[in-house]
């Protein structure tokens, strides 16, 4: 059926995909087209009647969801914004106003705890990205971001830094082959073009992940087999793989497994959930939108999803999922480069910056969202970048409270990625790059150098949050090339 008959049977627009899907799925287990076609016509008028049926039990319970959201948006609500909002500590200083208005706005949710905000902050969609939140059994889908799991790896290799010269094209094949950027970029068995966005040639990439139970959501079961021919690739907008040199403080070259504080050479990447994490956003956060229609107009992205509800339960397994997906996807690129190299990964470190914690604080359970936060708890390392053309950090968390123990997960833009289009050119950056001895393979002239606040400044104004453990310095460059749209 086309999506226009299923809408007239009463499928609305946003299921029509899901229901020709179903509909394909059990033709293929073996169900006639005309029991199938029967089951699509009675559905709509009985979702109930469906929910444990074997192949139109998820489009059942998603026409269910659909009906409590499109309800609870007819009553009236019996929570009202907070006419003050609640705490939030500030890092960093001449902070974007649009992101300070959007902090703000997130603190008078009346699910809200506490906040921070971090000193890369900027303006983001719903809660800015450097904002942190913390909500009383609530999860807010936009809070978490579209990226899901976006996450820093860095991994150092057992190769003398001096391979980033003499074995310079090594080093690019390894990245070129064993990962992909782009939108839709993705691994197959089949022979593809490799280009932009496009199907590469080799196999799918494999980890345990692919068989952990991808059922918890419609969104996720349906997406299970695009996210394997897209494990182990890295995107587009602001995520990279690049190689550089590391250097460690020499008291903790000994805590990392070093031999000493080098310089290393290491492996960096940034990138999460891909496509099947956008759509779990996507969806999600439309039905929270649909159940506070209470909300004022410039804070419907703040919309959230009620834990003891079943759509609020459901995002977040749907959430943590995407988060070991996101985990695992570096897993691979890191692995894959290292066997291409013949090299051995002696130390590395980790962490998400988009997503929600079940945390402890001030003894109160609450739900800390991240959006474009690192976490700092008392002791943990993390990875805060810079940009193509300065310094990343490791850094070792403080745990301090008031900034829900929390760090910033770059140096954060300055500007839009329209805007830097219409101000730089690339030979506006090439003697920049020259000066600090960067190769970019590829990238998008709205990641130069330029359109980032000085990392240095910004760790300057978070000192009291975290503590410098090493330093990389980026020297070969890989991003998705220029016209690729930001999945970031």
């Amino acid at each position: 059926m086309k999506a226009r008959q299923l809408q007239n049977l009463g499928y609305p627009k946003s299921l029509a995909r899901l229901a020709k899907w179903t509909a394909a799925q059990a033709v293929a287990a073996g169900r006639s087209p005309q029991a199938v076609k029967d089951a699509l016509a009675v559905l709509p008028a009985d979702p109930e009647g469906y929910r444990e049926d074997e192949h139109f039990g998820e489009l059942a319970r998603m026409m269910s969801q659909e009906r409590r959201a499109a309800a609870n948006a007819r009553k009236p609500s019996e929570r009202a914004v907070r006419s003050e909002p609640v705490s939030c500590a500030q890092w960093g200083e001449d902070l974007d106003p649009k992101a300070l208005e959007q902090m703000r706005n997130a603190c008078l949710l009346p699910v809200a705890w506490r906040g921070a905000l971090m000193p890369d902050a900027h303006l983001g969609y719903g809660l800015p990205v450097g904002g942190v939140l913390a909500t009383r059994d609530a999860v807010i889908p936009y809070a978490v971001g579209v990226d899901i799991g976006c996450r820093m790896k860095l991994s150092v290799l057992d190769l003398p830094p001096k391979a980033l010269q003499s074995q310079r094209d090594r080093l690019v094949g390894a990245i070129e082959t064993e990962t992909r950027f782009g939108m839709g970029a993705s691994f197959s068995g089949r022979k593809g073009s490799g280009g932009r966005g496009g199907v590469a040639r080799g196999r799918l990439r494999d980890h345990p992940v692919m068989d952990e139970d991808w059922s918890v959501s419609p969104i996720t079961r349906q997406g299970r087999d695009k996210a394997h021919t897209q494990l182990g690739t890295s995107g587009s907008g602001n995520h990279f793989v690049e190689f550089g040199e590391f250097t460690v403080a020499s008291d903790d070259a000994g805590a990392l497994g070093l031999g000493g504080a080098g310089p290393w050479l290491a492996l960096l990447s940034h990138s999460g959930s891909r496509g099947v994490g956008a759509s779990v956003c996507d969806h999600y956060s439309r039905l929270a939108m649909q159940m506070h229609p209470e909300l004022p107009k410039t804070m419907r992205y703040l919309a959230w999803l009620d834990l003891d509800q079943h759509e609020g339960r459901e995002y977040w397994e749907a959430m943590n999922l995407m988060g070991r997906y996101a985990a695992a996807n570096h897993h691979c690129i890191h692995d894959a480069i290292a066997r291409h190299l013949g090299a051995q990964i002696v130390c590395n470190v980790e962490n998400h910056h988009n997503f929600a914690w079940k945390q402890r604080h001030d003894d109160q359970d609450v739900i800390v969202h991240r959006k474009g936060a690192t976490p700092a708890d008392a002791g943990v390392m993390g990875i805060i970048p810079g940009s193509m053309a300065s310094p990343c950090y490791m850094v070792r968390g403080r745990g301090d409270e008031t900034s829900l123990r929390s760090a910033s997960h770059g140096a954060g833009r300055v500007m839009s990625r329209r805007q830097a289009k219409l101000s730089y050119r690339w030979s506006h950056v090439r003697r920049l790059l020259e000066e600090r001895g960067v190769e970019v393979l590829s990238a998008g002239i709205d990641e130069n150098p330029h359109v980032y606040k000085d990392i240095d400044a910004v760790m300057a104004a978070q000192k009291d949050l975290v503590e410098v453990v090493a330093r990389f310095d980026p020297r070969l460059v890989k991003m998705a090339p220029e016209g690729e749209k930001a999945e970031d």
